[in-house]
């Protein structure tokens, strides 16, 4: 009866018009649990490669494998009280400066999504009058520029393991006031840490005024967010898709066809998921509490005797399906996924994917089906089975589709305040301006700042001596954390992926230790 309608509905529409549709769904990856208290943070190796054959304009919104790092609760655990460090490889609808190669962004969310933070000066929007987000986090290297949209990986990463991972550090001290309310502030700055073939170490975190700041407006929410609490040891692993272009139409009969945008992964047998780890409190915090508090330096490196891993099986399914504009059916209509792959464990530590043998593959990467017939299942439910494109019927229009590289217009700049009052301006700078080419084209301009004097940690809720004390404790891990030290256990398997070689900087003579460059503008030349 489903498909009748649909029938009806579509020879009504007309058979030889291609319609805007899309891809979009999840790729869920089952893993095995480890023990709660390991509640310190993560640490994930997860493929980079280009998604799609051409970057097809921003309606494209795609992550690549990732995770959701949520705050641990007992039970029964809070209702209405969504955030956390999401984030992750990808593109997305406010990309500006995007390519085929994907990018990172950190993806903090405040309560409820009132604020998001994607990395030093980047956020919700870019009102800079009302900046939810814009001032979450701070930068911690002196050896990365964090462009606001988003951070560059090296143009023409296929398939490389990209490592990352947040860990606590106590770079604050707690507060028992935000705001000037009677709520606390923790003093958990939660790290980003990189691990990959040419910047290894911590390069910004969140300041834990961006989650307590929620509990000043409401105080029955105190002590409720990650500046506090530890966290969830199990978190999801999925690959979200939400837009891949698409286009459908009908034969002569009715029956439904669909051509996607040329997807690809990482070849079988290509690693896409490794080593997701928990860690526990003595991974790294103990060291750098004791130091800062006296003892002896902490190497960084972070301990996996406080880990555990997370066991893979051959298992895991999609929710992947084709929407059109033509019809708005009462049922999903999914792909026949596992004609097209399927999961496995390359070992215990390591997920990929075993890929038909008829799709094609060139370098590393394997193209997946681009033509779809919507059939049913055996007990009568729409389905999308891949068909050779030969056999989509001429009368569709679809042959004549393309999903070509969209024209790339001049993005809007980002900028950032220029009054001279703001917090970029007083006190500002120490050195700059200073400018680079990134290797999507755009250009940044950053300055240096003393750490302390950041926006980011001006508009944090701390007091000009809460400040000098990050500032001392700064200047410690520029002086041992050096950029050719092992932080995250290192990958057994697969090669790492770089950054692009733009976003590495080196600090001027005499800034070495205690500054920190920040990206003040990022523009197409």
């Amino acid at each position: 009866m489903l498909m009748t309608l649909l029938a009806a509905l579509l020879l009504t529409l007309g058979t030889d018009t291609p319609r805007s549709g899309e891809l979009a769904g999840y790729l869920i990856v089952p893993h095995d649990r480890v023990d709660e208290r390991y509640d310190a943070g993560f640490s994930m190796y997860v493929a980079a490669w280009p998604l799609l054959k051409h970057y097809p304009g921003q309606q494209f919104q795609s992550g690549l494998f990732g995770t959701w790092m949520f705050a641990q609760f007992p039970d029964p655990k809070p209702k209405d009280h969504y955030s956390d460090i999401e984030g992750g490889l990808g593109w997305w609808r406010d990309t500006r400066f995007a390519t085929e190669t994907p990018k990172f962004i950190m993806g903090g969310v405040a309560l409820n999504f009132s604020e998001w933070a994607n990395g030093p000066g980047a956020g919700k929007g870019r009102d800079w009058s009302n900046p939810t987000g814009l001032y979450g986090v701070a930068q911690l290297s002196p050896w990365v520029i964090w462009p606001p949209d988003g951070l560059n990986l090296k143009q023409g990463t296929r398939g490389e393991l990209f490592g990352y991972g947040y860990l606590p550090l106590p770079l604050t001290n707690p507060k028992v006031k935000t705001l000037g309310k009677e709520v606390p502030t923790g003093n958990q700055c939660w790290t980003l840490f990189l691990n990959t073939a040419n910047f290894k170490g911590p390069v910004a975190f969140f300041t834990p005024h961006f989650w307590a700041k929620a509990s000043a407006l409401d105080p029955g929410k105190a002590g409720m967010f990650l500046d506090t609490r530890p966290s969830d040891a199990n978190r999801a692993i999925q690959m979200e898709t939400q837009h891949v272009p698409a286009s459908t139409a009908a034969d002569k009969n009715g029956t439904l066809y669909a051509r996607v945008a040329p997807t690809q992964f990482p070849e079988t047998t290509r690693p896409l998921i490794h080593r997701v780890t928990a860690y526990g409190r003595a991974a790294l915090w103990d060291q750098v509490d004791a130091w800062f508090k006296g003892g002896k330096p902490a190497s960084g490196r972070i301990d996996p005797a406080a880990s555990a891993m997370s066991r893979f099986k051959s298992e895991g399914y999609a929710t992947w399906k084709i929407d059109t504009e033509a019809a708005k059916p009462d049922k999903p209509q999914n792909l026949d996924w596992p004609k097209v792959g399927s999961a496995v464990a390359l070992d215990p530590w390591t997920y990929g994917y075993r890929w038909s043998s008829t799709l094609p593959t060139a370098q590393g990467l394997v193209t997946l089906p681009e033509a779809y017939r919507l059939g049913k299942t055996p007990n009568g439910d729409p389905i999308w089975v891949a068909i050779d494109p030969k056999d989509i019927p001429a009368e569709t229009g679809l042959s004549e589709v393309r999903f070509d590289r969209a024209p790339r217009g001049k993005p809007e700049p980002y900028v950032t305040p220029d009054d001279p009052k703001s917090s970029w301006k007083n006190p500002g700078p120490v050195a700059g301006p200073f400018r680079v080419r990134l290797g999507d084209g755009s250009v940044v301009t950053y300055w240096w700042y003393r750490f302390a004097d950041q926006p980011a940690l001006l508009n944090a809720d701390l007091t000009r001596a809460e400040r000098e004390a990050m500032q001392k404790r700064v200047e410690k891990l520029h002086r041992t954390w050096t950029k050719q030290r092992e932080y995250l256990p290192p990958p057994t398997v697969g090669a790492l992926a770089h950054l692009d070689p733009a976003v590495l900087v080196k600090p001027p003579k005499g800034l070495e230790v205690g500054y920190v460059p920040i990206v003040t503008r990022q523009e197409a030349p």
